[in-house]
């Protein structure tokens, strides 16, 4: 065997005992394991100290032997594992925590401190090992020392704030919410994206602890106070007031702010949103008024006299109770602006008059006007009279006005053929057909609709279509059909009881038929409009419970989901829904909104 032949002989063999050791050591470590999972602490600390005599390197051993022994209470044992590991890495300042760990556990503080203070002096101001340090006295629970690892980290690289959020922390966890709070507000200004971080770590340690939240709010307002011209704490001020609700104190903060910078309404246009997101309309509204009070010069001027009108609105949608007088005063509001301003007729705040008179103050026929001087308005944008003419077509319906309601559709379905717009016409027009118990005409409108691009108006497409069939097979007997079809019609009309009355009749007449479901559902649509929410999850509930393989099985379990999440504020129960769709309904056409709303949230549930 020639040398080369000898070379690679031996190189086999040595790799081949290297695997087998290496094979070896992983099994007995795992004995080691089990013994220790086992209780059997002598058996496992003997195998432990085989292994780590051969191999002192390897961290998993070590790591383990050390906490077995602390186990133990064999502290000396203990001593000379660590003493070893100081010997093969002398600068390491972990294995000193190690050793000052093994002091502690025997009672010799003075020694221990020695061990700890040699670890903080062994940084070196590498971010890495600052952090693998601190961490390492925040897992044997020595606070103290974790913040003096922070603080000379911090020194080493004069930069106090690179570690103020951890800091921030440490200081709260000892009971120094005073150094907590400053250390973490001194941070703000200076660090990138440092409000948001700011919000979360004060939303981790205050909590809902109202000692603490009022602190932070005296911190803040002295901050404020020295730097009056520091934007972050006013607006971390306002933040905190919102986070319990006080809502008015957040104004107050803001409107003050845009008074000292003259800042021209800006902050409060942004913060009326805000509000305006968390159902605070009336305070959303007060932002907007500051902002018109600054009179017709102002840059934001109209913008916010605008979109006032706009909250007032969907305030009154959102609002079940509303009284007839709040809506004259919002209808007086609208008139008076259109007095001034009646270049505004060509905008869509003309469409949301209409909707007011319409749909809240029972004047269907004044909506028509209005929306017929805005379609006929110079400038107006084409987009925008069509949307207005199916509103249009919508309050003729409303009127009684049903033909002329279809002409006005089919304007819009000519004018937008190809467009979302055109889509919703002919659904609408699909729809007056059915209305008028036109039944063939209404299926041949709705076959091409249900492969339209609006997949809200495939699925009501769809729906239509379906009840329709089911309810003709049979043509010579319509009638239950004829008369749903028209409480379908009242409903629309805002004719509630009528409907009603209409569908209680059939339910009793046609007990048979396959308009079961579809009368429950109407009965939900009678109650949402009244916003008796609890009322319509019982009439939801039958259909989930009696048609759940029905065509509205899905709409069924969607439509109470969407209840629990806008209308009653139940996070669970709406998620538990929204979850129940994705595994009874996976085909449905409300599966992608479905992962969306769970996605929102779930989101939400991570943040206090």
């Amino acid at each position: 065997m020639d040398s080369l032949k000898i070379l690679r002989y031996v190189l086999l063999v040595v790799l081949l005992g290297i695997g087998q050791g290496t094979a070896f050591a992983q099994e007995t470590l795992k004995d080691a394991r089990m013994a220790a999972d086992l209780k059997n602490n002598e058996k496992a600390a003997e195998i432990y100290a085989k292994l780590y005599k051969a191999d002192p390197t390897s961290s998993d051993v070590y790591s383990e032997y050390l906490q077995l022994l602390l186990a133990m209470k064999e502290y000396k044992d203990a001593e000379k594992v660590v003493d070893k590991q100081l010997s093969l890495h002398p600068h390491n300042p972990l294995i000193s925590i190690d050793m000052g760990t093994v002091f502690t556990a025997e009672g010799k503080d003075k020694k221990a401190q020695e061990q700890f203070d040699n670890a903080v002096a062994a940084l070196t101001g590498d971010d890495m090992l600052t952090q693998q340090v601190a961490n390492a006295f925040t897992g044997i629970g020595n606070s103290a020392y974790a913040i003096k690892t922070y603080e000379r980290g911090s020194s080493m690289i004069s930069n106090n704030y690179i570690y103020s959020d951890a800091l921030a922390r440490l200081y709260a966890k000892t009971g120094d919410m005073d150094k907590a709070l400053n250390t973490l507000l001194m941070a703000v200004p200076v660090q990138v994206y440092g409000l948001e971080n700011t919000k979360n770590t004060l939303l981790e340690l205050l909590g809902t602890d109202p000692v603490k939240i009022q602190l932070t709010q005296k911190a803040l307002i002295k901050r404020i106070n020295e730097l009056p011209d520091n934007p972050y704490y006013v607006e971390l001020l306002t933040w905190l007031y919102t986070q319990k609700d006080d809502w008015d104190g957040a104004l107050l903060q803001l409107e003050a702010l845009d008074e000292r910078n003259k800042e021209d309404g800006h902050r409060l246009y942004s913060f009326a949103h805000v509000a305006e997101h968390e159902k605070q309309y009336e305070t959303a509204q007060k932002a907007l008024s500051d902002i018109a009070a600054k009179g017709k010069t102002g840059n934001l001027y109209m913008s916010a006299v605008t979109e006032k009108l706009r909250m007032g609105l969907e305030r009154l949608g959102e609002v079940p109770s509303y009284t007839q007088e709040e809506v004259k005063i919002m209808a007086d509001s609208f008139e008076s602006f259109f007095s001034q301003f009646p270049n505004y007729y060509g905008s869509d705040i003309a469409t949301q008059y209409a909707t007011l008179e319409a749909q809240f103050a029972n004047n269907p026929a004044k909506a028509i006007d209005i929306l017929n001087k805005a379609i006929g308005a110079a400038g107006m944008q084409k987009a925008l009279i069509g949307k207005a003419k199916l509103q249009l077509g919508d309050y003729m319906i409303l009127t009684g006005r049903t033909w002329e309601a279809s002409l006005v559709y089919s304007q819009v379905d000519k004018d937008f053929k190809e467009d979302a717009l055109g889509e919703e016409a002919r659904f609408r027009n699909a729809k007056l057909s059915y209305y008028h118990a036109d039944f063939k005409w209404a299926q041949t409108q709705l076959k091409v609709l249900k492969a339209a691009t609006s997949e809200l108006i495939a699925n009501d497409a769809l729906y239509l279509s379906v009840l329709i069939t089911e309810n003709t097979i049979d043509s010579s007997d319509t009638t239950a059909l004829k008369r749903f079809a028209y409480a379908d019609l009242l409903l629309f009309q805002n004719k509630e009881k009528d409907a009603e009355v209409l569908i209680d009749s059939i339910a009793k007449a046609y007990p048979k038929s396959s308009l079961q479901d579809d009368i429950l559902m109407l009965h939900a649509r009678i109650e949402d409009k009244r916003h008796d929410y609890n009322k319509e999850l019982e009439y939801l509930a039958v259909i989930m419970d009696k048609y759940k393989t029905d065509v509205l099985g899905d709409d069924a379990v969607f439509k109470t989901a969407e209840i629990y999440s806008n209308q009653l504020k139940d996070k669970d129960k709406a998620k538990k829904y929204y979850e129940q769709l994705l595994i009874d309904y996976p085909g449905s056409t409300y599966v992608q909104t479905a992962r969306r709303k769970l996605g929102e949230l779930n989101s939400d549930k991570a943040v206090p």
